[in-house]
């Protein structure tokens, strides 16, 4: 692992860093805050997923997250959205290829080497992590924007015990019924969309929902509101009586204007799971 950057924040670090991923065939970068208890001891971690056409480094210079975080003693990780390289696979449409990596490790070609977003956010980052900063893995909470927000609701309810409490910002809420989800799950995982459901938030919400609490914010006025279908997420959380809050926010899009005004909800709600007994 290399060090690109670290700097003074909030009385914590911000950090960047770079290793040779296994799951992704290829270098990664990831952001990590640590706030100032870190030096103490462990602290506990929330993951943040980016978005399409992101890296690692948008929600750390926009989201707003660090002067939250810090508040609460709380460590942040900002991991990118995919693999990166010139032999890695891509895709001319801003929606596919790097920068759209969809939290799923692909079964078909050609992203099969490559696009293992889901084992690099479920395996191999966090064990990077947990080996070498003091941050306390048995207290995760897990968030996102977007894409990021899909990938962030999939992962806490496909590793069940994980987590121990899940948000998302404008999440893409119903991939498999959406346009923004079915070209990439066909794409990265083939023509079966059974193999489509596990990475669908609705869908896993009404199989198997989550042990812990739930907070999804998206704004009124979200240009992609009809892709990203709030209300089919909303429909799964009624069925399952799944404890959630859903809040649509009048007046908001889906910018890092909306998700840094709503960011400190989202690390207080967090903080009260990752520091219950």
């Amino acid at each position: 692992m290399k060090t690109v950057s670290e700097n003074a924040c909030f009385g914590g670090t911000q950090g960047v860093y770079s290793h040779a991923s296994d799951a992704c065939g290829c270098d990664m970068t990831f952001g990590l805050f640590l706030p100032l208890e870190a030096r103490d001891g462990p602290v506990p971690v929330l993951w943040y997923l980016s978005g399409l056409t992101c890296t690692h480094e948008n929600a750390m210079t926009k989201a707003g997250a660090q002067v939250w975080a810090a508040e609460h003693g709380i460590a942040l990780v900002f991991p990118d959205t995919s693999p990166r390289g010139e032999d890695v696979a891509d895709d001319d449409a801003y929606d596919m290829g790097k920068g759209a990596g969809f939290y799923v490790d692909a079964t078909q070609d050609p992203w099969k080497p490559n696009f293992n977003m889901w084992s690099y956010i479920a395996e191999e980052l966090p064990n990077l992590i947990a080996e070498n900063f003091a941050v306390d893995m048995d207290r995760q909470a897990i968030t996102g924007h977007s894409m990021g927000g899909h990938g962030a609701l999939t992962l806490a309810m496909g590793l069940p015990g994980r987590f121990r409490s899940v948000s998302a910002f404008a999440p893409i809420c119903n991939p498999a019924g959406s346009d923004w989800g079915r070209k990439q799950l066909q794409g990265y995982l083939g023509d079966d969309d059974s193999t489509w459901a596990r990475h669908d938030a609705s869908l896993m919400m009404t199989a198997n929902g989550f042990d812990g609490p739930v907070l999804v914010d998206t704004g009124t006025d979200d240009q992609f509101i009809d892709l990203l279908k709030p209300e089919a997420l909303a429909e799964a959380v009624a069925k399952r009586r799944q404890q959630a809050t859903l809040r649509l926010q009048p007046g908001y899009d889906h910018s890092y204007f909306f998700v840094s005004t709503f960011m400190e909800d989202h690390v207080a709600f967090h903080a009260d799971a990752l520091y219950s007994d």
